[in-house]
């Protein structure tokens, strides 16, 4: 029997476990925390459960063909709650409102700028045929020339060597209506020119998709991949962290724990970071492709407040706030869209405050810690709370500390010329028998697409050894 040691229980290492078990793998995975999810994961406090990372919007047709992928039912497994008034965006100008009706969304931005509304409309539809000719790729481990000719996706090259901001101005749109349709740039650190194309295939997403919620927390998800895992025969060593991939002649041949143990294995799947598992978990990398990795632009987790907060917090269930200056900032609020989350009149909500990688780094952890408490001092985020309660914060050094990140960063910033790159590869062309999963191996962030990308890794293993 073929095995294979899968490093982190993220969504990526899960999916691909339970891809490979089913296939007849003997599966390991090794996990430093003390449960699965990684950074999708939930945890309880004060008797409220919060989403412990940045996840806040779900692919639902992208988790949707993972759990098919994995002959799993996603119905049956999570369940999903619509989410009708989605996000708002509050600038000095202007609020910019978004909902799960596009002519609702359209008639709003009518009513500040006459004649945007129908503008809207046709950028949605415009960006939903892109979406709906390209979304195949997203099933691909690696697409090529071949796969444009197909469903006339080569009508499509010329605009994924455009960027956001080429769109969006090519939209006619107004600026707070652009700066809206592009916050997620905001959060990820990214500029307008450097952000890729497909970022604009949200806004027609959360229209004809929709927007779902877990009633459970982001957290069920991957509690039903592990459940499933489980279900396969995958086996799971909580509290096991690995220290190093051990290599002979340019292939794997297993992985040592910090404990001194060596799991000897011709296949390991690592769902650790992929830029970190290069540098920090691999005995043997060319130079040249170490001093290339080093240099790519990183993610911060940024800083996070989970709150109770008493009285009536005014939807949407997102709020982000775009200061004229610096980075954006979001109010998370689960209850509107779940109401059964409150307790005795209080309810969870998160805030959470974006950051510059390098400006973290710089400001070190007190630094951080200043900048969250000045984000709890604002008065924006309090609208219609009574009273509110810390329950716990995390900052970038604190998120590295706890979940393990490489350089205290969640993934390589997905600018639009690392995504053509094709970001990491599934399949290693540097150490044969190591494959990468997670989301620096898949053109988006959200917790569909890494689930993707591990049973994109596990058929790169599959097809390896057919």
């Amino acid at each position: 029997m073929n095995s294979a040691i899968v490093i982190g229980a993220g969504m990526g290492g899960l999916a691909a476990a339970v891809r490979l078990a089913r296939r007849g793998f003997e599966v390991t995975v090794l996990e430093a925390r003390a449960d699965a999810g990684g950074l999708a994961s939930s945890f309880e406090t004060d008797g409220f459960r919060f989403d412990a990372g940045p996840y806040v919007l779900l692919d639902r047709p992208g988790l949707e063909w993972a759990f098919r992928a994995l002959d799993l039912d996603l119905a049956e497994r999570v369940d999903l709650r619509p989410v009708e008034e989605i996000y708002e965006v509050a600038s000095r100008d202007a609020t910019v409102s978004f909902y799960g009706s596009a002519e609702r969304t359209a008639a709003g931005f009518d009513r500040t700028w006459p004649g945007s509304g129908v503008r809207y409309l046709r950028h949605v539809e415009s960006m939903g045929k892109r979406y709906r000719r390209l979304r195949p790729l997203q099933e691909r481990s690696e697409p090529g020339p071949a796969d444009m000719l197909g469903g006339s996706r080569w009508l499509d090259s010329i605009f994924l060597h455009r960027s956001l901001g080429s769109v969006l101005a090519g939209t006619s749109l107004p600026k707070p209506v652009q700066d809206a349709i592009a916050i997620w740039t905001h959060v990820a650190g990214q500029s307008l020119r450097e952000a890729p194309s497909p970022m604009g295939f949200v806004s027609s997403l959360i229209h004809t998709v929709g927007c779902y919620y877990p009633a459970q927390g982001m957290g069920s998800i991957p509690q039903a991949l592990a459940d499933a895992a489980r279900q396969a025969g995958v086996q799971f060593r909580f509290g096991t962290k690995a220290r190093t991939i051990r290599t002979i002649n340019g292939a794997v041949r297993g992985a040592e724990t910090e404990a001194d143990e060596f799991l000897k294995s011709a296949v390991v799947v690592s769902n650790h970071n992929g830029i970190g598992t290069y540098l920090n978990l691999v005995d043997s990398l060319p130079t040249e492709i170490r001093r290339k990795l080093s240099g790519q632009p990183l993610q911060s987790p940024g800083v996070c407040a989970y709150l109770a907060v008493q009285g009536h917090p005014r939807q949407p269930y997102l709020r982000f706030r775009l200061p004229e200056t610096g980075r954006c900032r979001l109010l998370i609020s689960p209850a509107a869209v779940d109401p059964g989350l409150c307790r005795e009149g209080w309810s969870p909500a998160r805030l959470l405050g974006p950051m510059d990688f390098d400006e973290a780094q710089r400001l070190g952890q007190a630094g951080q810690q200043e900048y969250l408490d000045q984000l709890l001092a604002e008065t924006w985020w309090r609208e219609g709370i009574e009273a509110h309660h810390v329950l716990a914060t995390r900052t970038p050094s604190q998120w590295g500390a706890q979940f393990h990140l490489h350089r205290d960063s969640m993934n390589p910033v997905m600018t639009a010329r690392f995504m053509r790159a094709g970001r990491l590869a599934h399949r290693s062309p540097h150490i044969r028998g190591l494959y990468l999963t997670g989301s620096s191996t898949h053109p988006g962030q959200w917790v569909s697409f890494c689930a993707i990308s591990g049973i994109l890794a596990a058929n790169c293993v599959i097809q390896d050894l057919a």
